[in-house]
C-alpha cells in the first residue's frame, strides 16, 4: 500500500533547517519553531534563504527525500537529488516510446484530454456555484465548447494541429474563470487571461507559482518510478527542461491549482496585501522615465518633452502607479521657474519651456 506523505514548505527567511535524531526541526533565531517526523516528509520546499544542515542533507539525499529551493517569488533555484531509482530498463522502453511513430501522439492526446476534462469539470462547478444566469450560460457555453474539442482529439493526428485544439481550449477556459470568482473578490483579482514571464494580474502570479508546485511534485514522482523527467512526449525536449513533468502536470492544473487558488481567493484567504507589488512597479515607472529622459538620482529623472509627449508620459506613469500607495511629483521648469534655477559643473542645455523634473 502507498503511504502519501507530506510537502514540508519553509517560507521564514534565514530558518534553520538541522536532524535530530529521526525528525527534522526548524530553527529560527535560535529559537526550535517545529519538529516534524522524516517519515512523515516526502519533500522539502524552501523559499528565498533557508539553510539546511550537512547532516539532514545527507539524510535526505540518502532516503530519496526531494529538496527544493526557490526565489522569494516562486522562482525555481535548484534541487537535490540522491540515486537514481528505478531501472535501466524502464527507461529504455521510455526512450524507445519516445522515438516510437505513433507512440508520443498516443501519450499527448491522453494528456490533453485528461486536461480538458478536468478543466471542463471546474467550470461545471461554477454553474452549479454561481447564482447569475448570464454567467452560468457563458460557462455552460464553455464547458460544451471543450467538451466538443476533446470529441476531436482522437481524430487527430499532427502535433501542429493537436497544439491548436488545446490552444484554443486554453483560451476560451481562462476567459471563463473568472466567473467562477465570487463577484467580490473579481475586483481585486482582476484576471484577463495568462501572461508569461512575469505574470501581470495577482490572480495569474498565484496559479504560476501553483504550476510550478505541481510540476515539481510530479517531477519528483516520475524520478521516484525510475523515468526520466526530461523525456517527454508533448512538450518539446530541450536541455534542463523536465519536459515529461510537463506533460504529466497538465492534466493536474485545473483541479489541483486551479481549484486550489479559486479557494483561497473565494474564502479571502489570500488578498491583495499578500502581493509584493511596489518594486515592480518603481521599475515600470523608471523604465518609462528613461524612454523619455535621463536619471538624475534613484527616483529622479529629468526629461525634455513637448506639450503631446508630457502628457503621453504623465498617462503612461498613471496606467502604472497604484493611487493608494505610490506617490508621484511633476515639475514643469518654465519661466519664470528659470530664474531660480542654479547650476553648477558640467551640465546638458535645457530648453526651459519643454523641461520636467520627475
Amino acid at each position: 500500500m502507498t503511504v502519501l506523505q507530506n510537502t514540508l514548505y519553509i517560507t521564514t527567511p534565514d530558518a534553520y533547517l538541522r536532524l535530530e535524531g529521526d525528525t527534522v526541526c526548524v530553527m529560527v533565531d535560535d529559537i526550535k519553531k517545529l519538529q516534524v517526523p522524516l517519515h512523515h516528509l516526502s519533500s522539502m520546499v524552501l523559499f528565498d534563504h533557508v539553510m539546511l544542515s550537512p547532516a539532514l542533507l545527507g539524510r535526505c539525499a540518502e532516503d530519496g527525500r526531494s529538496v527544493i529551493w526557490l526565489t522569494r517569488s516562486g522562482r525555481f533555484s535548484a534541487r537535490l537529488e540522491g540515486p537514481t531509482s528505478g531501472n535501466i530498463l524502464l527507461r529504455q522502453a521510455q526512450f524507445r516510446a519516445a522515438e516510437d511513430a505513433a507512440q508520443p501522439m498516443e501519450f499527448a492526446r491522453a494528456f490533453i484530454a485528461g486536461k480538458l476534462r478536468n478543466s471542463r469539470q471546474l467550470l461545471m462547478r461554477g454553474v452549479r456555484e454561481s447564482d447569475d444566469a448570464a454567467e452560468k450560460e457563458t460557462l455552460v457555453k464553455t464547458a460544451k465548447h471543450l467538451a466538443n474539442q476533446v470529441r476531436k482529439l482522437p481524430m487527430v493526428e499532427s502535433f501542429d494541429e493537436l497544439l491548436g485544439i488545446e490552444g484554443d481550449a486554453a483560451r476560451r477556459y481562462f476567459e471563463a474563470l473568472p466567473l467562477v470568482m465570487k463577484p467580490q473578490v473579481r475586483a481585486d483579482f482582476p484576471f484577463k487571461g495568462r501572461t508569461r514571464r512575469p505574470p501581470r494580474s495577482r490572480f495569474d502570479a498565484l496559479i504560476s507559482f501553483l504550476y510550478s508546485l505541481a510540476t515539481g511534485d510530479c517531477r519528483a514522482a516520475l524520478e521516484t518510478v525510475g523515468l526520466d523527467p526530461q523525456m517527454g512526449f508533448f512538450h518539446a525536449v530541450r536541455p534542463g527542461r523536465p519536459a515529461l513533468a510537463l506533460d504529466l502536470v497538465e492534466e493536474f492544473r485545473s483541479p489541483l491549482a486551479d481549484r486550489l487558488a479559486l479557494t483561497l481567493v473565494n474564502r479571502a484567504q489570500i488578498q491583495p496585501k499578500h502581493f509584493e507589488e511596489g518594486r515592480r512597479r518603481l521599475r515600470r515607472v523608471a523604465k518609462v522615465c528613461l524612454n523619455y529622459g535621463q536619471r538624475v538620482q534613484k527616483s529622479v529623472f529629468e526629461c525634455q518633452v513637448d506639450l503631446a509627449l508630457m502628457e503621453a508620459l504623465k498617462n503612461e506613469l498613471l496606467d502604472i502607479i497604484d493611487d493608494n500607495e505610490d506617490s508621484l511629483r511633476i515639475y514643469r521648469i518654465v519661466e519664470p521657474l528659470k530664474k531660480n534655477l542654479m547650476e553648477f559643473g558640467k551640465f546638458k542645455a535645457l530648453n526651459f519651456e519643454s523641461t520636467l523634473i520627475v
